[in-house]
């Protein structure tokens, strides 16, 4: 088992007359090689449920075991070195650092690994290609479509070779043609081998992935797996 989530809460406020139950009492596990799409609309606890699956936040409550590691019980640098080898993260806002270029925005997490120059910007590269903007390494984000921008945001995520690649939203600021090349990349790694864990408010995206998991008012209403069209 990759993920074993039990009985987790996650409250703010908690003991307030104002607490809130972000999660509430979530059970979930999810093998290595799996594609789970979490859905669920605003307040739902996704999000707060993908900081939680990513290492970004602890539970308030409940055992969160990541390849049979309680993650709570993990120091801060424990879980920053899960986050940088473990996790590869894609976001709905790309998350580049307008000031450096492609190259230099997908080497970022092999730096922080300590991978030396030459081969860091030999698996940089590799992801690049992997995307299709090898030829594109000089370029700043801002000189690039919001589909590139997430093409180079996906290198980075899978330039270090995670086992876990987490999508938050990934389509949400793109077209639905470049939205649906992002979609198809998620499923090709993981026909790959990567775990990947989807997260969207979008019923329709979520249907790309074999197996769904719902969220409603932090809690989990529905987990069945699903016959998928692979794009």
């Amino acid at each position: 088992m990759l993920i074993e989530l039990k009985d987790i809460y996650k409250i703010y406020g908690e003991g307030l007359e104002s607490e809130v139950r972000a999660l509430d009492g979530v059970s979930l596990e999810i093998q290595r090689g799996e594609f789970v799409a979490i859905v669920g609309q605003s307040g739902s606890g996704k999000s707060t449920m993908m900081n939680v699956l990513g290492c970004l936040d602890i539970p308030t409550r409940g055992e969160y075991l990541l390849d049979g590691v309680n993650v709570r019980e993990l120091s801060d640098r424990e879980l920053s070195r899960i986050r940088n080898k473990q996790i590869g993260f894609i976001f709905q806002q790309y998350n580049l650092i307008q000031n450096l270029n492609v190259l230099e925005n997908v080497e970022l997490p092999l730096i922080y690994q300590g991978v030396g120059m030459e081969k860091r910007r030999e698996m940089a590269l590799e992801a690049l290609e992997r995307v299709g903007l090898a030829n594109r390494v000089k370029h700043k984000p801002t000189e690039m479509s919001g589909g590139q921008q997430q093409r180079v945001a996906i290198a980075r995520a899978i330039a270090t070779k995670p086992p876990i690649i987490m999508a938050d939203e990934p389509t949400g600021a793109l077209d639905s043609h470049t939205g649906h090349d992002v979609l198809k990349f998620l499923q090709q790694l993981n026909k790959d081998g990567s775990t990947v864990i989807l997260i969207t408010h979008d019923n329709g995206i979520a249907a790309t992935a074999p197996r769904v998991v719902r969220l409603a008012d932090g809690k989990k209403i529905e987990d069945h797996e699903q016959e998928v069209d692979w794009l």
